[in-house]
This record gives structure tokens, sequence and C-alpha cells, in this order.
């Protein structure tokens, strides 16, 4: 049987429009800073907590995107275990001013678990769906396709 899991992710973005992607350690691949709620919680808490956790920012502002659920959102981790994600997902603007590498792009934090290989700014048109995480392509294949609802199966 599949254990279900709420996350709270996300769409950060700075000045320009771009979108900050974090490589993670643990698959290598890219995706949506973010993580699961932990008791207690409110999902707009566990976002703000894992989003300082994960890039160092702390979210002040924020709106309220849509919430993904359904079999887009089964994931089998390599160890075998099954889970269905259940994500809301917010949209957080930043001045990135400041917070960035000399490349511009790049943002200037490593996290305390060192989760993150790199945080980098991607304008949305140069994001490679194939890179992201499984269970967050649907996400990026949403908004390449213009799909705005708030309920996504």
């Amino acid at each position: 049987m599949n254990k279900i899991i709420v996350t709270g992710g996300a769409l950060i973005k700075d000045g320009t429009g771009r979108i900050l992607l974090q490589k993670r350690s643990d698959y290598g691949d890219w995706g949506l800073p973010g993580g699961a709620m932990e008791p207690g919680e409110s999902i707009e808490e566990t976002m703000i907590r894992e989003v300082k956790e994960e890039t160092g920012i702390n979210v002040k502002e924020y709106n309220f995107l849509s919430v993904y659920t359904g079999k887009r959102m089964m994931y089998v981790y390599p160890d075998g275990n099954e889970v269905v994600f259940v994500m809301f997902l917010f949209e957080v603007n930043i001045d990135a001013q400041g917070l960035l590498l000399d490349d511009g792009k790049t943002l200037d934090y490593q996290d305390e678990h060192n989760e993150s290989l790199t945080l980098q700014f991607f304008e949305e048109e140069n994001i490679d769906i194939e890179q992201i995480n499984i269970v967050q392509r649907p996400l990026f294949e949403d908004m390449r396709n213009g799909k705005t609802n708030l309920l996504r199966k």
C-alpha cells in the first residue's frame, strides 16, 4: 500500500521572472525547493521552513498557486518504497540582488544538511523537463501548457 506524503513547495521567482531550481544531493536531479509536512504544521509553515532550510531565503510573502494529487504524483524511491505525494505549491517572488554569485544566476548558499548541490535561477523556457525530478515534472509540463487551474491531477 502506498504512503501519502503531504509537501509544500515554492515556485520562487526573481525580479526578472527566472525560476529558482535546486539540484538535490540525494538524487542529483533538479526541482523546486520544498519538502514534507511535519506534524502540527500548516502547509504554509511547511513551505516557509523548507525554503529557509534549503535556500536560506526568509519567505515573507507568498500566494497559493495549486495542489497536485492523483496518479501523476506516484513515486517509487530507489529502495522500493512506493508513495503518493500531495503537493501544495506556492509562488514566492524575491529580490535576489545581493544573494547571487558573480555568475548572476547561482544562489550563494550552502544548506546545513547539504540537500542542495546547487541553487540556480533559470528562465522558464530554458528548463529541461527531463532533468526535473519525476514527481515535479507535472508542474513544469502544466506551466508549458498554460494550465493554471487550482486542482491538478
